[in-house]
Protein backbone atom coordinates (compact mmCIF):
# COMPACT_ATOMS: atom_id res chain seq x y z
CA UNK A 1 0.00 0.00 0.00
CA UNK A 2 3.11 2.52 0.83
CA UNK A 3 1.86 5.25 2.87
CA UNK A 4 -1.14 5.46 5.12
CA UNK A 5 -1.75 8.78 6.80
CA UNK A 6 -4.30 9.04 9.41
CA UNK A 7 -5.36 12.69 9.89
CA UNK A 8 -5.84 13.19 13.75
CA UNK A 9 -4.23 11.37 17.12
CA UNK A 10 -7.17 10.80 18.35
CA UNK A 11 -8.36 6.96 19.90
CA UNK A 12 -10.08 7.02 16.68
CA UNK A 13 -6.74 7.78 14.92
CA UNK A 14 -4.67 5.67 17.18
CA UNK A 15 -7.32 2.61 16.88
CA UNK A 16 -6.92 2.97 13.04
CA UNK A 17 -2.85 2.95 12.98
CA UNK A 18 -3.41 -0.32 14.56
CA UNK A 19 -5.61 -1.53 12.11
CA UNK A 20 -3.27 -0.44 9.13
CA UNK A 21 -0.80 -2.90 10.68
CA UNK A 22 -2.31 -5.66 8.11
CA UNK A 23 -1.22 -3.60 5.01
CA UNK A 24 2.67 -3.09 3.90
CA UNK A 25 3.51 0.00 4.21
CA UNK A 26 4.28 2.70 6.74
CA UNK A 27 1.92 5.03 8.85
CA UNK A 28 2.07 8.52 9.37
CA UNK A 29 -0.48 10.09 12.51
CA UNK A 30 -0.82 13.87 11.70
CA UNK A 31 -1.81 15.19 14.67
CA UNK A 32 -2.21 19.20 14.90
CA UNK A 33 -1.76 19.59 18.84
CA UNK A 34 2.04 19.05 20.76
CA UNK A 35 1.65 16.25 22.75
CA UNK A 36 5.33 14.47 23.13
CA UNK A 37 5.91 17.14 25.95
CA UNK A 38 2.35 17.40 27.33
CA UNK A 39 2.48 13.45 29.06
CA UNK A 40 -1.34 12.97 30.31
CA UNK A 41 -2.31 16.47 30.23
CA UNK A 42 -5.39 17.86 28.41
CA UNK A 43 -4.88 19.39 25.21
CA UNK A 44 -7.39 21.49 22.85
CA UNK A 45 -8.00 18.95 20.21
CA UNK A 46 -9.88 17.52 23.27
CA UNK A 47 -12.36 19.89 24.72
CA UNK A 48 -13.76 17.13 26.68
CA UNK A 49 -11.20 15.84 28.05
CA UNK A 50 -11.24 17.41 31.35
CA UNK A 51 -14.40 15.89 32.27
CA UNK A 52 -15.67 12.11 33.07
CA UNK A 53 -15.25 9.71 30.71
CA UNK A 54 -17.27 6.57 30.63
CA UNK A 55 -15.93 3.44 29.06
CA UNK A 56 -18.31 1.04 27.82
CA UNK A 57 -17.15 -2.34 28.31
CA UNK A 58 -17.81 -3.47 24.47
CA UNK A 59 -15.34 -0.56 23.78
CA UNK A 60 -12.60 -1.96 26.07
CA UNK A 61 -13.26 -5.42 24.33
CA UNK A 62 -12.42 -3.84 21.22
CA UNK A 63 -9.51 -2.09 22.36
CA UNK A 64 -7.58 -4.69 23.94
CA UNK A 65 -8.47 -7.04 20.64
CA UNK A 66 -6.66 -4.14 18.90
CA UNK A 67 -3.81 -3.89 21.74
CA UNK A 68 -3.77 -7.00 23.60
CA UNK A 69 -2.53 -6.63 27.75
CA UNK A 70 -4.01 -2.67 27.12
CA UNK A 71 -5.98 -3.18 30.45
CA UNK A 72 -3.16 -4.18 32.28
CA UNK A 73 -1.31 -1.36 30.67
CA UNK A 74 -4.05 0.60 31.83
CA UNK A 75 -3.92 -0.67 35.31
CA UNK A 76 -0.21 -0.19 35.70
CA UNK A 77 -0.65 3.67 35.14
CA UNK A 78 -3.11 4.22 37.65
CA UNK A 79 -6.18 3.36 35.92
CA UNK A 80 -9.10 2.62 38.85
CA UNK A 81 -10.74 -1.14 37.86
CA UNK A 82 -14.44 -1.68 38.93
CA UNK A 83 -17.63 -3.28 38.88
CA UNK A 84 -20.73 -1.44 37.39
CA UNK A 85 -22.47 -3.73 39.43
CA UNK A 86 -21.13 -1.13 42.40
CA UNK A 87 -21.56 1.78 40.72
CA UNK A 88 -24.38 3.88 42.83
CA UNK A 89 -26.83 5.25 40.10
CA UNK A 90 -29.92 7.69 40.48
CA UNK A 91 -32.29 6.87 37.40
CA UNK A 92 -35.50 8.50 36.34
CA UNK A 93 -37.52 5.93 39.02
CA UNK A 94 -35.31 5.50 41.78
CA UNK A 95 -31.76 4.04 42.80
CA UNK A 96 -30.73 0.68 41.02
CA UNK A 97 -29.50 -2.13 43.66
CA UNK A 98 -25.94 -2.40 44.33
CA UNK A 99 -23.53 -5.51 45.16
CA UNK A 100 -25.03 -7.16 41.91
CA UNK A 101 -23.05 -8.52 38.72
CA UNK A 102 -22.06 -6.02 36.03
CA UNK A 103 -19.00 -5.40 33.96
CA UNK A 104 -15.54 -4.75 35.13
CA UNK A 105 -14.46 -1.51 33.39
CA UNK A 106 -11.64 1.32 34.11
CA UNK A 107 -12.00 4.37 35.48
CA UNK A 108 -9.08 7.10 34.31
CA UNK A 109 -9.14 10.54 33.07
CA UNK A 110 -8.90 10.70 29.10
CA UNK A 111 -5.44 12.27 29.18
CA UNK A 112 -4.17 9.06 31.12
CA UNK A 113 -6.11 6.59 28.47
CA UNK A 114 -4.68 8.50 25.08
CA UNK A 115 -1.16 8.20 26.55
CA UNK A 116 -0.94 4.87 27.32
CA UNK A 117 -2.68 3.72 23.60
CA UNK A 118 -0.50 6.28 22.43
CA UNK A 119 2.71 4.89 23.33
CA UNK A 120 1.45 0.91 22.64
CA UNK A 121 0.48 2.16 18.73
CA UNK A 122 3.81 4.11 18.41
CA UNK A 123 5.88 1.34 19.41
CA UNK A 124 4.46 -0.43 16.26
CA UNK A 125 6.41 -1.28 13.16
CA UNK A 126 6.21 1.54 10.85
CA UNK A 127 4.34 4.43 12.82
CA UNK A 128 5.10 7.57 12.85
CA UNK A 129 3.49 10.88 14.46
CA UNK A 130 3.61 14.57 12.73
CA UNK A 131 2.55 16.38 15.49
CA UNK A 132 1.89 20.09 15.81
CA UNK A 133 1.03 20.29 12.30
CA UNK A 134 -2.57 21.21 10.60
CA UNK A 135 -4.12 18.99 7.78
CA UNK A 136 -5.73 21.82 5.48
CA UNK A 137 -6.63 20.40 2.22
CA UNK A 138 -7.17 16.92 0.56
CA UNK A 139 -5.94 16.85 -3.43
CA UNK A 140 -6.17 13.82 -5.43
CA UNK A 141 -3.05 13.31 -7.37
CA UNK A 142 -3.48 10.45 -9.87
CA UNK A 143 -5.75 8.77 -8.00
CA UNK A 144 -3.77 9.07 -5.05
CA UNK A 145 -3.39 12.09 -2.10
CA UNK A 146 -1.95 14.86 -1.33
CA UNK A 147 -1.98 15.64 2.14
CA UNK A 148 -1.33 19.72 2.19
CA UNK A 149 -0.47 21.56 5.62
CA UNK A 150 -1.10 24.68 7.39
CA UNK A 151 2.67 25.42 7.24
CA UNK A 152 3.56 24.99 2.96
CA UNK A 153 4.39 21.00 3.23
CA UNK A 154 2.55 18.45 1.60
CA UNK A 155 2.72 14.51 2.64
CA UNK A 156 1.93 11.78 -0.29
CA UNK A 157 -0.50 8.99 0.45
CA UNK A 158 -1.72 5.98 -0.59
CA UNK A 159 -4.42 5.73 1.50
CA UNK A 160 -6.12 8.84 3.61
CA UNK A 161 -7.84 8.18 6.70
CA UNK A 162 -9.91 11.45 8.32
CA UNK A 163 -9.95 10.46 12.42
CA UNK A 164 -9.80 14.56 13.32
CA UNK A 165 -13.12 14.22 14.90
CA UNK A 166 -15.84 16.86 15.52
CA UNK A 167 -14.21 19.61 13.67
CA UNK A 168 -13.84 17.66 10.60
CA UNK A 169 -13.53 19.38 7.57
CA UNK A 170 -13.83 16.45 5.34
CA UNK A 171 -17.09 17.57 3.59
CA UNK A 172 -15.54 21.00 2.82
CA UNK A 173 -12.32 18.99 1.20
CA UNK A 174 -14.81 16.48 -0.83
CA UNK A 175 -16.93 19.38 -1.76
CA UNK A 176 -13.79 21.17 -3.57
CA UNK A 177 -12.94 18.11 -4.96
CA UNK A 178 -16.72 17.96 -6.43
CA UNK A 179 -17.90 14.97 -4.21
CA UNK A 180 -21.61 15.54 -3.82
CA UNK A 181 -21.98 15.55 -0.08
CA UNK A 182 -25.02 14.79 1.72
CA UNK A 183 -26.34 17.21 4.51
CA UNK A 184 -25.51 15.61 8.13
CA UNK A 185 -28.41 14.45 10.63
CA UNK A 186 -27.76 16.91 13.73
CA UNK A 187 -29.96 16.41 16.82
CA UNK A 188 -28.28 18.84 19.96
CA UNK A 189 -29.89 18.42 23.61
CA UNK A 190 -28.08 21.56 24.53
CA UNK A 191 -26.55 20.18 27.40
CA UNK A 192 -23.52 21.22 28.67
CA UNK A 193 -21.07 20.08 31.70
CA UNK A 194 -19.05 21.61 34.44
CA UNK A 195 -16.29 19.17 36.24
CA UNK A 196 -13.87 20.09 38.84
CA UNK A 197 -11.18 17.83 39.95
CA UNK A 198 -10.70 17.34 43.63
CA UNK A 199 -8.47 15.65 46.56
CA UNK A 200 -10.09 13.56 49.00
CA UNK A 201 -9.28 13.81 52.94
CA UNK A 202 -8.75 10.07 52.73
CA UNK A 203 -9.51 7.56 49.92
CA UNK A 204 -12.60 6.33 49.88
CA UNK A 205 -12.18 2.74 48.73
CA UNK A 206 -15.54 1.11 48.75
CA UNK A 207 -16.94 3.23 46.42
CA UNK A 208 -15.76 3.80 42.42
CA UNK A 209 -18.12 6.95 42.08
CA UNK A 210 -21.91 7.52 42.05
CA UNK A 211 -24.24 8.63 38.87
CA UNK A 212 -27.14 11.07 39.00
CA UNK A 213 -28.60 10.45 35.58
CA UNK A 214 -30.43 13.52 34.17
CA UNK A 215 -34.30 13.18 32.79
CA UNK A 216 -36.71 15.54 30.61
CA UNK A 217 -38.15 17.13 34.07
CA UNK A 218 -35.30 18.20 36.08
CA UNK A 219 -33.11 18.91 33.23
CA UNK A 220 -30.09 18.38 34.98
CA UNK A 221 -27.91 15.70 36.72
CA UNK A 222 -24.06 14.86 37.43
CA UNK A 223 -21.23 12.17 38.56
CA UNK A 224 -18.29 11.42 40.76
CA UNK A 225 -15.48 9.32 39.19
CA UNK A 226 -12.57 8.13 40.54
CA UNK A 227 -9.88 8.41 38.30
CA UNK A 228 -5.92 7.86 38.74
CA UNK A 229 -3.47 9.28 41.49
CA UNK A 230 -6.19 9.41 43.92
CA UNK A 231 -8.27 12.30 42.61
CA UNK A 232 -11.93 12.21 41.47
CA UNK A 233 -13.72 14.39 39.23
CA UNK A 234 -17.02 15.74 40.11
CA UNK A 235 -19.40 16.90 37.05
CA UNK A 236 -22.48 18.63 37.02
CA UNK A 237 -24.42 18.55 33.70
CA UNK A 238 -27.94 20.18 32.57
CA UNK A 239 -30.02 20.83 29.68
CA UNK A 240 -30.43 24.22 27.58
CA UNK A 241 -31.43 27.37 30.44
CA UNK A 242 -30.49 24.48 33.65
CA UNK A 243 -26.81 24.15 31.86
CA UNK A 244 -23.86 24.60 35.10
CA UNK A 245 -22.06 27.23 35.36
CA UNK A 246 -18.14 27.84 35.18
CA UNK A 247 -18.14 30.37 38.53
CA UNK A 248 -16.84 27.87 41.50
CA UNK A 249 -19.72 29.38 43.79
CA UNK A 250 -23.11 29.02 41.51
CA UNK A 251 -21.30 25.22 40.60
CA UNK A 252 -21.78 24.27 44.33
CA UNK A 253 -24.64 25.81 44.29
CA UNK A 254 -25.90 23.87 41.26
CA UNK A 255 -25.01 20.46 42.50
CA UNK A 256 -27.02 21.13 45.86
CA UNK A 257 -30.25 21.45 43.47
CA UNK A 258 -29.67 17.68 42.33
CA UNK A 259 -32.03 15.55 43.28
CA UNK A 260 -29.61 14.38 45.87
CA UNK A 261 -27.13 16.20 48.07
CA UNK A 262 -24.04 13.87 47.68
CA UNK A 263 -22.37 15.47 45.24
CA UNK A 264 -22.57 19.09 46.70
CA UNK A 265 -21.43 17.34 50.04
CA UNK A 266 -18.29 15.49 48.76
CA UNK A 267 -17.73 18.62 46.33
CA UNK A 268 -17.66 20.75 50.07
CA UNK A 269 -15.68 18.58 51.84
CA UNK A 270 -12.83 17.79 49.31
CA UNK A 271 -10.05 19.83 48.46
CA UNK A 272 -10.53 20.84 45.08
CA UNK A 273 -7.54 20.80 42.55
CA UNK A 274 -7.81 23.66 39.80
CA UNK A 275 -10.90 25.45 38.51
CA UNK A 276 -14.22 24.95 37.19
CA UNK A 277 -14.06 23.44 33.57
CA UNK A 278 -17.26 24.11 31.21
CA UNK A 279 -18.07 21.69 27.87
CA UNK A 280 -20.74 22.65 25.48
CA UNK A 281 -20.02 21.59 22.22
CA UNK A 282 -22.32 18.28 22.63
CA UNK A 283 -24.52 18.05 20.06
CA UNK A 284 -25.36 14.47 17.81
CA UNK A 285 -23.85 14.87 14.28
CA UNK A 286 -24.05 12.19 11.88
CA UNK A 287 -22.39 12.62 8.55
CA UNK A 288 -23.48 10.10 6.11
CA UNK A 289 -21.02 9.73 3.90
CA UNK A 290 -22.22 6.38 3.26
CA UNK A 291 -24.48 7.44 1.12
CA UNK A 292 -21.79 9.22 -1.48
CA UNK A 293 -22.33 7.85 -4.22
CA UNK A 294 -19.05 9.45 -6.19
CA UNK A 295 -17.09 8.60 -2.86
CA UNK A 296 -13.22 8.88 -3.72
CA UNK A 297 -10.96 5.65 -3.26
CA UNK A 298 -8.30 5.34 -1.11
CA UNK A 299 -10.44 7.62 1.39
CA UNK A 300 -12.25 6.67 4.95
CA UNK A 301 -13.53 8.57 7.68
CA UNK A 302 -13.93 7.30 11.51
CA UNK A 303 -14.68 8.09 14.77
CA UNK A 304 -16.11 11.00 15.46
CA UNK A 305 -15.21 12.80 12.02
CA UNK A 306 -18.16 10.14 10.46
CA UNK A 307 -20.40 10.80 14.17
CA UNK A 308 -20.46 12.50 17.05
CA UNK A 309 -22.59 11.76 19.82
CA UNK A 310 -23.52 13.47 22.92
CA UNK A 311 -20.87 12.78 25.28
CA UNK A 312 -23.57 11.88 28.48
CA UNK A 313 -23.68 8.32 26.80
CA UNK A 314 -19.63 7.94 26.50
CA UNK A 315 -20.05 5.90 23.04
CA UNK A 316 -17.71 7.36 21.22
CA UNK A 317 -14.54 5.61 22.38
CA UNK A 318 -16.45 2.38 21.79
CA UNK A 319 -17.47 2.91 18.35
CA UNK A 320 -13.95 4.22 16.95
CA UNK A 321 -12.67 1.08 18.42
CA UNK A 322 -15.72 -1.07 17.06
CA UNK A 323 -14.62 0.83 13.69
CA UNK A 324 -10.62 -0.13 13.81
CA UNK A 325 -12.03 -4.28 14.02
CA UNK A 326 -13.91 -3.79 10.68
CA UNK A 327 -10.86 -1.87 9.09
CA UNK A 328 -8.62 -4.92 10.84
CA UNK A 329 -10.31 -7.44 9.30
CA UNK A 330 -10.96 -5.89 5.99
CA UNK A 331 -7.17 -5.12 5.57
CA UNK A 332 -6.12 -9.07 6.48
CA UNK A 333 -8.85 -9.93 4.02
CA UNK A 334 -7.37 -7.95 1.71
CA UNK A 335 -7.73 -4.68 0.60
CA UNK A 336 -7.79 -2.48 -2.75
CA UNK A 337 -8.35 0.88 -3.26
CA UNK A 338 -12.04 -0.16 -5.36
CA UNK A 339 -13.04 -0.94 -1.98
CA UNK A 340 -13.28 2.20 -0.68
CA UNK A 341 -16.94 2.92 -1.14
CA UNK A 342 -17.66 -0.39 -0.02
CA UNK A 343 -15.51 -0.22 3.32
CA UNK A 344 -16.42 3.25 4.23
CA UNK A 345 -20.88 2.14 3.84
CA UNK A 346 -19.56 -0.81 6.21
CA UNK A 347 -17.76 2.00 8.82
CA UNK A 348 -21.92 2.77 9.34
CA UNK A 349 -22.64 -0.14 10.89
CA UNK A 350 -21.12 0.26 14.60
CA UNK A 351 -22.45 3.70 14.44
CA UNK A 352 -26.48 2.60 13.89
CA UNK A 353 -27.08 1.54 17.45
CA UNK A 354 -25.79 4.14 19.63
CA UNK A 355 -26.85 6.63 17.61
CA UNK A 356 -30.30 5.67 17.76
CA UNK A 357 -29.83 5.12 21.23
CA UNK A 358 -28.36 8.55 22.09
CA UNK A 359 -30.94 10.54 19.69
CA UNK A 360 -34.10 9.02 20.96
CA UNK A 361 -33.02 10.53 24.39
CA UNK A 362 -31.83 13.59 23.41
CA UNK A 363 -35.38 13.75 21.44
CA UNK A 364 -37.40 13.15 24.64
CA UNK A 365 -36.04 16.34 26.01
CA UNK A 366 -38.07 19.56 25.59
CA UNK A 367 -34.60 21.76 24.78
CA UNK A 368 -34.04 19.31 21.89
CA UNK A 369 -35.12 20.96 18.17
CA UNK A 370 -37.38 18.24 16.46
CA UNK A 371 -39.65 14.94 18.20
CA UNK A 372 -39.53 11.48 18.26
CA UNK A 373 -41.19 9.08 15.84
CA UNK A 374 -43.70 7.08 16.74
CA UNK A 375 -40.92 4.03 16.94
CA UNK A 376 -38.88 6.04 19.29
CA UNK A 377 -41.45 6.88 21.60
CA UNK A 378 -43.01 2.91 21.67
CA UNK A 379 -39.42 1.77 22.33
CA UNK A 380 -38.51 4.13 24.69
CA UNK A 381 -41.19 3.85 27.27
CA UNK A 382 -40.87 0.08 27.02
CA UNK A 383 -36.83 0.71 28.03
CA UNK A 384 -38.49 3.27 30.84
CA UNK A 385 -40.52 -0.16 31.88
CA UNK A 386 -38.13 -2.48 32.07
CA UNK A 387 -35.86 0.26 34.17
CA UNK A 388 -38.49 0.45 36.82
CA UNK A 389 -38.73 -3.04 37.25
CA UNK A 390 -34.58 -2.81 37.70
CA UNK A 391 -35.02 -0.34 40.34
CA UNK A 392 -37.36 -2.72 42.11
CA UNK A 393 -35.30 -5.15 42.10
CA UNK A 394 -35.40 -7.40 39.30
CA UNK A 395 -32.12 -8.88 37.53
CA UNK A 396 -32.44 -9.50 34.33
CA UNK A 397 -34.20 -6.37 34.05
CA UNK A 398 -31.13 -4.47 35.64
CA UNK A 399 -28.74 -7.07 33.55
CA UNK A 400 -30.38 -5.98 30.34
CA UNK A 401 -30.05 -2.08 30.67
CA UNK A 402 -26.29 -3.15 31.81
CA UNK A 403 -26.04 -5.07 28.35
CA UNK A 404 -27.57 -2.64 26.04
CA UNK A 405 -25.96 0.50 27.26
CA UNK A 406 -22.65 -1.20 27.38
CA UNK A 407 -23.29 -1.79 23.64
CA UNK A 408 -22.61 -5.69 24.49
CA UNK A 409 -26.30 -6.50 23.29
CA UNK A 410 -28.83 -4.56 20.90
CA UNK A 411 -31.86 -2.97 22.40
CA UNK A 412 -34.15 -5.59 21.02
CA UNK A 413 -33.19 -7.97 23.92
CA UNK A 414 -35.32 -5.44 25.69
CA UNK A 415 -38.15 -7.87 24.36
CA UNK A 416 -37.04 -11.01 25.97
CA UNK A 417 -40.20 -12.92 27.12
CA UNK A 418 -39.54 -13.13 30.61
CA UNK A 419 -39.18 -9.23 30.45
CA UNK A 420 -42.86 -9.15 29.47
CA UNK A 421 -44.02 -10.87 31.47
CA UNK A 422 -42.15 -9.18 34.35
CA UNK A 423 -43.84 -6.16 33.22
CA UNK A 424 -47.32 -7.37 33.09
CA UNK A 425 -47.13 -9.03 36.16
CA UNK A 426 -46.12 -5.50 37.82
CA UNK A 427 -48.60 -3.80 36.24
CA UNK A 428 -50.97 -6.26 37.87
CA UNK A 429 -49.89 -6.54 41.16
CA UNK A 430 -47.58 -3.50 41.77
CA UNK A 431 -44.29 -3.53 41.34
CA UNK A 432 -42.95 -4.02 44.79
CA UNK A 433 -40.14 -2.08 47.01
CA UNK A 434 -37.78 -0.26 45.20
CA UNK A 435 -33.94 -0.10 45.79
CA UNK A 436 -32.79 1.96 49.15
CA UNK A 437 -30.12 4.78 48.60
CA UNK A 438 -26.99 3.19 49.22
CA UNK A 439 -25.80 3.55 51.96
CA UNK A 440 -22.35 3.30 50.49
CA UNK A 441 -22.93 7.07 49.93
CA UNK A 442 -23.44 7.56 53.71
CA UNK A 443 -20.18 6.32 54.33
CA UNK A 444 -18.62 8.19 51.34
CA UNK A 445 -19.99 11.48 52.56
CA UNK A 446 -19.29 10.71 56.32
CA UNK A 447 -16.38 8.29 56.92
CA UNK A 448 -14.26 9.78 59.85
CA UNK A 449 -11.33 12.54 58.84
Amino acid sequence: MGRSVVIGASLSGLFTAVALQQLDGETLIIERDLLSAASALPRSGVPQGRHPHVFLYRGLLAAEQLLPGLGDDLIAAGAIPFNTGDLPWLSEDGWLPTGRPGFEVLSATRPLFEEVVRHRVLTLPGVQLREGARVSELRRDDGRWDVDLADGGSVPADLVVDASGRSSRLSVWLTRLGVTVPEPTEIDAGVGYATRMYQPDREPDDCPGLVLASNPTTLAGGMALRVEQGRWLICALGFGTRRPPRDESEFHDFLATLPDPVLADLAARWRALGDVQLHRQTGNVRRRFERCRDWPARLLAVGDALCAFDPIYGQGITVGACQALLLRDAFTAGFTPAASRRLQRRMAGPVRTPWDIATSEDLRFPTSRGHQTAVQSLLGSWAREVGRLAVHGDRRAADVLGRVYHLVSTPLLLAHPALVVAVARSRLFGPGTPAARPAVLDSLVGYPP
